[in-house]
């Protein structure tokens, strides 16, 4: 853990959080994913969400950092993070869906996101020195 910068962690995960700010706002994917997902338009009360979503977002980045090593490589980082984001998170996502009958637009939107979260993460973890 001494050998992870810390910095780019949290970097990494308001990277993450402004994504999904902008990804499921209504004139991008948020009207479509609320009605793909069935979600209530008052997500419930905000500290809760977006102070859980930060802090899952820090978890994610940190073991990600973990999992990358001490100063790795952008082009390792960059590729780690796009497959673990398509090939980890998403396909998880997918496995679930299937089960739960759940729309492949929706499927789309939300392994969309991890895809392109993690590639974030991949993206500062490896150019930050």
């Amino acid at each position: 853990m001494a050998a992870i910068n810390l910095w780019a962690v949290l970097v990494a995960a308001l990277s993450a959080f402004m994504l999904g700010g902008l990804w499921y706002a209504p004139p991008v994917f948020g009207k479509v994913w609320q009605r793909e997902s069935g979600a209530p338009e008052q997500p419930g009360h905000p500290i809760k969400v977006f102070g859980g979503t930060f802090v899952l977002s820090l978890i994610a980045a940190a073991v990600f950092a973990m999992f990358l090593g001490p100063a790795p490589g952008l082009p390792l980082a960059l590729g780690a993070g796009f497959s673990a984001g398509l090939c980890w998170v998403a396909s998880s996502f997918g496995i679930n869906y299937l089960f739960a009958q759940r729309s492949l637009k929706l499927f789309l939107i939300d392994g969309g996101y991890h895809t392109i979260q993690f590639t974030l993460y991949g993206l500062i973890l490896g150019i930050w020195p």
